[in-house]
């Protein structure tokens, strides 16, 4: 065989894959990320595509009607091993200015404060569940060593079921884990 012929054969070889890294390059810069998993990152903010979507306006639409008062909105939100509750957020709000936060219990006991184990309902039953909590923010912060995050302080004094299926919380189709960070948080503590 010709020494020449190899040459010219390695060379084009080398060129095509050069070529294809350089293709699959530009094709995976071209990507959009979409919502799926924990789409907050480390700051914990939600992207303006997570709640701009008709759906999400059409539910804002009617929160913006709810019936004022001494209250606020809460959504449960478990995540095995950590200690916050849940989001809260004031009537008329939008779930995008909730605040994660964790319950103080000095006054009344939280909505699912039952065995973390055993048989029937258990710790984290009620994930999802929307209430209707009274008491106030402490003004203090409480880290949760498993989530990293440092969180504001409720005491709840009582509380109220409003529903066990109230649909998604930040947009439609988002994807929950037990074992994975909420979507909106406070910024990772490092």
């Amino acid at each position: 065989m010709n020494p020449d012929k190899n040459c010219a054969k390695d060379t084009t070889q080398d060129f095509v894959l050069m070529l294809t890294a350089i293709m699959g390059g530009l094709f995976l810069t071209s990507c959009e990320t979409t919502l799926t998993g924990s789409v907050g990152g480390p700051s914990g903010k939600l992207p303006s595509a997570a709640y701009s979507g008709a759906a999400v306006q059409q539910r804002n639409a009617q929160i913006i009607h709810e019936q004022p008062g001494n209250h606020y909105i809460g959504r449960r939100w478990w995540v095995d091993g950590t200690r916050f509750w849940g989001y809260l957020r004031k009537p008329g709000q939008p779930w995008v200015e909730s605040r994660l936060v964790i319950m103080n219990e000095s006054l009344a006991r939280q909505p699912d404060r039952i065995s973390e184990e055993g048989e029937g309902r258990i710790h984290g039953f009620d994930h999802n569940f929307e209430y209707r909590i009274w008491g106030s923010f402490t003004g203090g912060t409480v880290y949760d060593p498993n989530s990293n995050f440092l969180i504001p302080e409720f005491r709840i004094t009582r509380y109220e079921l409003i529903s066990d299926r109230p649909g998604f919380l930040f947009y439609p189709r988002e994807r929950y884990s037990p074992r994975k960070l909420p979507p909106k948080h406070p910024p990772l503590q490092y």
